[in-house]
């Protein structure tokens, strides 16, 4: 027996010291509570880039990985001598894609310094199932010209500007860029801090980026919560969301989501039948691992899943979207005079055919 005492005492300490005992905080009814300023900012983007092999890397590969990412397809080493606008030096080349250099500056790019840190792994993609880190699309091609679409219009403003309505509700300061408040939140260049409020009977979630805030029900079972859905006609930004307790895991369930939210807003494409369930489990003093599942048969040809890690932020600022908006105001204004020119242009050639007859 006395053999056996430092090896017990060693088993001991391990288990005292591993994740699943650590001291979470406790709300008053009991509960793991999850009320703070959190962030969950980081360089990991959702889907594993085909250079990173696995999910799981080493700190000194992480370290090297975040140091060659790019904000806004922009490099480090591109921000250098660009970190402050230069208003003399006039509009940017026709067609250009010149976001992230031109159209920010990089004092308003804060998107995390390094790799996301999850259960003590530095992770290439946020995305864990499958285990390719890729996202399992029923029409590939058909995926990739949408991205290539988005990414045309959001680098060089090309598009059509009928109204207000063609740009997107991001644009437009209707909701957050990124997928920042969900369903399935996800970080993004800035403003990536959240505000948790926990109740016995409802979780608010206030996402900093354009004030986005989530307000869910807590029930006692998910039947019950399931039970207690609003009409399925009813269809909220970021879903009709209900939530319950796991253990001392929370679980949020959202479907319903708004179809304007559901076409352009989402950082990952979904159908309006699409059902995600965000899980959050605050695993120490200063982490949440945060876990969201997409189930959308008409998406994906299975569900899949992503996980982050919130971490203690200092708090939430305020985020003034809207206000003096001149980048809508210029933009239809120029629509409409490239409009007016393409009549007057149709005009004169009609005057000079006329002309020749």
């Amino acid at each position: 027996m006395r053999m056996l005492k430092p090896a017990l005492v060693a088993l001991a300490v391990a288990i005292m010291a591993s994740p699943a005992m650590a001291q979470v905080p406790k709300a008053a009814d009991g509960k793991p509570d999850l009320t703070g300023f959190w962030t969950h900012a980081s360089l990991t983007p959702l889907t594993r880039a085909p250079s990173n092999k696995t999910l799981v890397v080493s700190e000194m590969e992480a370290k090297k990985i975040a140091s060659g990412y790019a904000m806004a397809g922009v490099t480090e080493e591109g921000f250098k001598g660009a970190t402050y606008s230069d208003p003399t030096k006039g509009a940017p080349p026709k067609g250009g894609k010149d976001f992230g250099v031109q159209a920010y500056d990089s004092f308003w790019m804060d998107p995390g310094a390094r790799l996301a840190l999850v259960n003590g792994e530095w992770r290439t993609s946020h995305v864990i199932e499958p285990a390719d880190g890729q996202l399992p699309y029923v029409d590939p091609v058909a995926q990739a010209k949408r991205r290539a679409d988005r990414s045309e219009r959001y680098e060089t403003g090309n598009a059509a500007y009928e109204g207000p309505e063609a740009t997107n509700i991001a644009e437009r300061c209707i909701l957050g860029f990124s997928n920042a408040a969900g369903p399935g939140m996800l970080s993004g260049l800035y403003n990536s801090n959240y505000r948790f409020v926990q109740s016995p009977g409802y979780m608010m979630i206030l996402a900093e980026m354009a004030h986005d805030a989530r307000i869910i029900p807590i029930f006692a079972s998910a039947e019950q919560a399931r039970a207690n859905r609003r009409p399925s006609a009813i269809k909220p930004w970021f879903g009709d969301s209900v939530g319950w307790w796991e253990g001392d895991t929370f679980v949020m369930e959202s479907t319903n989501i708004n179809p304007v939210q559901v076409d352009n807003q989402s950082s990952f494409p979904i159908s309006e039948k699409a059902v995600i369930t965000e899980r959050f489990t605050r695993t120490s003093e200063k982490d949440i691992v945060y876990e969201f599942g997409v189930n959308d048969p008409e998406t994906y040809t299975k569900p899949w899943k992503a996980q982050l890690s919130f971490y203690p932020s200092s708090g939430v600022y305020e985020y003034a979207c809207h206000e003096g908006n001149y980048g809508m105001h210029g933009i239809l204004a120029g629509a409409r005079e490239k409009e007016r020119r393409a009549e007057l242009a149709k005009g004169k050639s009609g005057k000079m055919a006329k002309g020749g007859q």
